[in-house]
């Protein structure tokens, strides 16, 4: 109880003097905290998360509430923010611009977990004639040049699935794990093949000379016949999916987004995400060199968190192929 009572008393003593000192600090500069955040910090992932976490901590209950606006009314809070921090929009015309960009990235993440949450929980509908449509268009995609004979058809296993009818194995995702499937396989097209050739046909990652000094006669013997372990490409591009997906939710994605997204990031965005943590995946899988199939979940774990150790640096943008946009750099 002793203790549980000092840092009660700490962190309130501690918040008190946060804002004492912000108080100090804008009577000395003559700018909020929200004008320092803004003409001091770059745009992208830095700005929007300071500017993001001081209107959540704000003591004013309107800062508070507009990270969770409608983006139609992003322009009227800006206003409202502006009369409630006493700053004249005519003398910082450049503050409002910098903060409608910000809000729309912070209100624009929340719209898309509840996007992206919706398809998760849409169940496949084998009923359904856009589902069947969109499983179809994976397969063609996936192999055009080997007809599928039937619905219902052993051949599903060429790709990943686990048995003759793929509705089954949605089931943990939804439709978000075939939309994101799809999208690997119709946009990334050549990339999306050769990983599935490549998870049916593995190959051993080159060793260099200092990880051959270091096998013994007998590991050498044994590596030269053993194969390399190879995956099931569609369940893992679900396994993939469900990662994507807490990587969202976590909200660790943030770095990543408020990097390459100038405004609202949107589901484009978060498939794109997936692509490239695919492909990613795939890399690491093979430079991990797994003993079988089993050690899938410790691969997958190893994985996770050099992603999360990389979206810690607040200027990390995961896809290469991702740029922030020019308009970024004069908001």
């Amino acid at each position: 109880f002793a203790r549980m009572f000092v840092q009660v008393c700490l962190y309130f003593y501690c918040k008190c003097l946060w804002r004492c000192l912000k108080f100090v600090v804008r009577k000395l500069t003559g700018q909020c905290e929200l004008q320092r955040i803004c003409y001091n910090t770059k745009p992208g992932a830095a700005r929007t998360m300071k500017i993001e976490a001081s209107l959540k901590g704000s003591k004013s209950k309107r800062l508070q509430t507009s990270v969770s606006v409608h983006p139609d009314a992003i322009e009227k809070t800006i206003d409202d923010i502006m009369e409630l921090k006493r700053i004249n929009p005519d003398i910082n015309p450049q503050l409002g611009v910098s903060l409608q960009a910000c809000l729309l990235q912070i209100v624009g993440y929340r719209n898309l977990i509840a996007e992206v949450e919706k398809l998760r929980r849409e169940p496949y509908d084998s009923e359904n004639p856009q589902h069947e449509e969109m499983l179809l268009k994976l397969w063609k995609c996936l192999k055009p040049n080997s007809p599928l004979k039937a619905r219902i058809s052993k051949q599903w296993c060429e790709i990943g699935f686990q048995g003759d009818d793929p509705k089954t194995d949605f089931r943990g995702m939804g439709l978000l794990g075939l939309y994101n499937l799809v999208y690997f396989a119709e946009w990334d097209t050549e990339i999306a093949q050769q990983v599935l050739s490549d998870s049916l046909h593995p190959k051993y990652r080159e060793l260099t000379k200092k990880e051959l000094s270091q096998l013994s006669k007998a590991k050498w013997e044994k590596k030269k016949f053993d194969k390399a372990i190879g995956y099931s490409f569609a369940i893992v591009g679900i396994n993939i999916t469900d990662l994507t997906y807490n990587l969202l939710v976590s909200g660790a994605l943030k770095t990543h987004f408020y990097n390459v997204a100038p405004e609202a990031p949107t589901l484009t965005h978060f498939q794109q995400t997936f692509c490239y943590l695919m492909h990613e995946f795939h890399k690491f899988w093979i430079e991990e060199d797994p003993l079988d199939i089993m050690e899938f979940n410790r691969v997958r774990e190893k994985f996770h968190k050099q992603i999360l150790k990389q979206l810690q640096n607040p200027e990390m943008a995961l896809c290469p192929h991702f740029a922030a946009s020019e308009s970024l750099i004069n908001m």
